[in-house]
């Protein structure tokens, strides 16, 4: 066995059965990096470059890696990031024809789903082999965001030119139907029950789809910009943030009913410059799975809003990188509060 081969095994053999540390990872758009925050604490405890631009996170339901959309600054990226979270290490995987990449969903079987802009595509990947495996044509329209359905069959691609959600069959990697969702149409959700949510920012919108026909269910307003929707981990609220209104707001997944509406934008904190021009201007959230806390990402103030979910209140602002957008959790508990 000749020296790097004998390294490799040794290296292999540490971390074999090696978790990563429980954390938030947070794209940070503008610095070109990936950081793990302590879900406790706040904390810095790792950093990665990712490449121009990182947009969209996922981890793996094992904990041990994450896949990052590099959608590119004045240039077009064509490329994933995907972080090693116990050793540290990257690797990036070379998409071709296919540039700015930007929605990502990872499925069961651990392909990764993804949107390129520049080719209006949404590509299927094989991230352990680093290749495109699958290529579906999502029509002109600017395919932005992309959602999976409960059973894994479909995908769901949001067009902001068009103003419309798109459904795709992935065993046969083909569009089946599309409808009108509402102008500017780009955060898009699954809920636990089913049915696809969309946020049309340009409408100051949230639309909920029938997930088989995209029939239109209901319309709910959610003035300034609603950019993203996530869901609790329960099925009981879903959760939009609302970009130029710098806040978050909160409704029953159920019934539609608003439930609250939580202001986002930091007393103290310095605003710069972002994608999306000047102010606090929330957009990436996601949910704790064990904890009762949301995070929302607060891309012109560089910070992490950290929310309780039982009553909708701001606990803590994280410092990030800079124009943090993309989050996502790295399983495994944090017991201490904020």
């Amino acid at each position: 066995m000749t020296r790097g081969a004998l390294l490799a095994f040794v290296l292999a053999a540490l971390t074999t059965g090696a978790q990563a540390q429980p954390s938030l990872l947070v794209g940070n758009k503008s610095a070109d990096t990936v950081w793990a925050l302590d879900r406790a604490s706040g904390a810095r405890i790792a950093e990665y470059a990712t490449g121009p631009a990182p947009h969209e996170i996922a981890v793996s339901a094992d904990g041990r890696s994450a896949v990052v959309t590099t959608y590119g600054h004045k240039s077009a990226s064509h490329s994933l990031a995907v972080i090693d979270l116990v050793s540290g290490s990257t690797r990036t995987i070379d998409l071709g024809a296919h540039g700015r990449p930007h929605g990502l969903q990872l499925l069961a079987d651990g392909t990764a789903l993804v949107t390129t802009e520049a080719s209006g595509a949404l590509l299927r990947v094989d991230v352990g082999q680093g290749e495109v495996i699958g290529v579906a044509d999502v029509g002109e329209g600017l395919g932005h965001m992309v959602a999976v359905s409960r059973d894994g069959a479909a995908a769901y691609v949001s067009k902001i030119r068009t103003g419309t959600v798109v459904r795709l069959d992935l065993a046969s990697m083909r569009a089946t139907t599309e409808r009108r969702a509402g102008a500017g149409a780009e955060g898009i959700a699954v809920a636990p029950d089913g049915r696809v949510w969309v946020t049309n920012r340009a409408d100051d919108t949230v639309t909920v789809h029938h997930p088989d026909s995209l029939e239109l269910l209901a319309t709910l307003p959610s003035s300034g910009f609603p950019i993203r929707v996530v869901f609790t981990p329960d099925g009981r609220h879903a959760l939009v943030t609302n970009a130029t209104a710098a806040t978050l707001s909160v409704f029953d997944a159920a019934t539609h009913a608003a439930v609250a509406t939580v202001a986002l934008a930091p007393p103290d904190a310095a605003l710069q410059d972002t994608l999306l021009g000047s102010g606090p201007l929330p957009i990436g959230a996601v949910v704790d799975p064990l904890q009762p806390r949301a995070y929302v990402a607060i891309s012109g103030a560089d910070r992490v809003a950290v929310i309780d979910t039982r009553d909708w209140r701001v606990l803590a602002y994280w410092t990030t990188g800079r124009e943090p957008d993309a989050l996502a959790v790295v399983p495994g508990e944090s017991p201490r509060d904020p």
